[in-house]
């Protein structure tokens, strides 16, 4: 998992909680909470860092990676490379799909080692999108607050289900509804 995920984690939980319970949760992870942006780093130390920070704040693990994925949404937009795609690009349906089609390529272009998820398309009308998220890294609530984020930076209002289509969590549907 690239460090950028990582660095935003450290400075989220810091700015939301404080220093000293990101303190408590690294020494309890057994981390030094040193990484860089463009570092490649195995995600189940994000998981971990995610559990204790759970385990301290009694908030579900879940929760807060929905939070995470909300907050993060604008600092990785702006850290996009500039395209005529992303410029062109006026809704949350159009960024979804080009995470998949084109943000998720280059990534795997400029990051070999990356494995970014995948996002499969079912369905999509003007006012509903259903596609599967597939990731072995099992972050589906990441991904519900990243698809909030976007809806927020589009200015538009969506409803998502999240259905697991298996129990590990590493394919997750998901219906996007935009609400008027």
């Amino acid at each position: 998992m690239k460090g950028i995920i990582f660095t935003e984690f450290i400075d989220l939980v810091e700015a939301k909680f404080g220093l000293d319970t990101l303190d408590d949760i690294l020494e309890s992870a057994g981390d030094d909470g040193v990484y860089t942006s463009v570092g490649s780093y195995d995600h189940r130390k994000l998981v971990q860092l995610v559990v204790m920070l759970s385990n301290k704040t009694g908030i579900p693990a879940e929760d807060l990676q929905r939070v995470f994925g909300q907050s993060v949404f604008n600092n990785l937009y702006s850290s996009l490379p500039k395209s005529s795609s992303l410029e062109n690009c006026q809704s949350t349906f159009q960024f979804i799909r080009l995470v998949e089609d084109y943000i998720h390529t280059e990534v795997k272009k400029l990051y070999q080692d990356a494995n970014p998820p995948r996002f499969d398309f079912i369905s999509e009308s003007e006012t509903e999108m259903e596609f599967d998220y597939r990731s072995a890294r099992c972050m589906a609530h990441v991904c519900l607050g990243l698809l909030e984020g976007c809806a927020a930076h589009f200015e538009q209002s969506i409803n998502v289900e999240m259905v697991p289509q298996v129990e590990d969590g590493s394919n997750v549907r998901f219906k996007v509804v935009l609400v008027e």
